[in-house]
């Protein structure tokens, strides 16, 4: 595991942002697969994306996957599709072509069959795996990641691309790349902001595989993490020296 640390969530957005550009530079004749998680921390990243990077980026070589979608309506403030939507992929005229959402509206079953089956059909396959070129994942404080929380370690080996899991609390049905999946990936990079986070980055840094976001990042293919200062914990960062 890599760790990339900086000194605040919006320069750790920026050089995560100057990252991947730099990906698509590096290969100018590859298309990218590449899987995106949801929520608060990416969003800000997103917006970063739209306003500072967009002139640098080559949008027409990236084509747009999800780690994991909340069973809700595309419109819905919770829904990571809508969300990338509303901040991001509207702001710098993405095609339709090149993204590929889960239906989160539909029945959750049926759904993950259905964004499996799609995966299989645009990505090579490896170890009976899609191959995404970069699978970007966050962490809850309880250590989950994809939306497969504690208790449901099922799906970290799933047979299944995509499969059905259920916040704990709420109850909430998610569809959800499963960790196969993610291990297989050419790289998998999480992105982690706040304070909220030290204490399970640093269990995860230092620990086995503790939860589910732990196992994938003992077990995935270049391992990078992206950490604001307070994510990482010391100031100095000697945790990770």
């Amino acid at each position: 595991m890599k760790m990339n640390i900086y000194p605040c969530s919006m320069e750790a957005s920026r050089a995560l942002i100057r990252y991947l550009v730099q990906k698509l530079s590096d290969a100018p004749e590859k298309v990218f697969n590449i899987a995106f998680s949801g929520g608060s921390t990416p969003l800000k990243m997103f917006d970063l994306w739209a306003n500072e990077y967009a002139d640098i980026t080559p949008w027409e070589r990236i084509r747009f996957w999800w780690v994991d979608e909340r069973c809700v309506e595309p419109r819905s403030p919770e829904s990571n599709y809508g969300q990338m939507k509303r901040v991001l992929l509207d702001q710098v005229g993405i095609p339709e072509e090149h993204i590929f959402r889960i239906y989160g509206e539909d029945d959750p079953k049926k759904e993950a069959k259905r964004y499996s089956d799609l995966v299989k059909k645009f990505l090579p396959i490896r170890n009976k795996c899609p191959l995404f070129d970069l699978v970007l994942l966050g962490i809850g404080e309880d250590g989950h990641t994809s939306s497969i929380f504690i208790g449901q370690e099922e799906l970290l080996s799933s047979p299944e691309i995509y499969a059905v899991s259920t916040h704990p609390v709420t109850k909430q049905k998610r569809v959800a790349l499963t960790g196969a999946s993610i291990i297989n990936a050419e790289q998998t990079i999480f992105f982690v902001t706040g304070a909220e986070k030290q204490k399970v980055v640093c269990e995860l840094y230092l620990s086995g595989d503790i939860n589910p976001a732990a196992y994938i990042a003992h077990r995935a293919n270049n391992v990078e993490f992206f950490l604001d200062e307070a994510a990482a914990g010391e100031k100095d960062n000697s945790l990770f020296k």
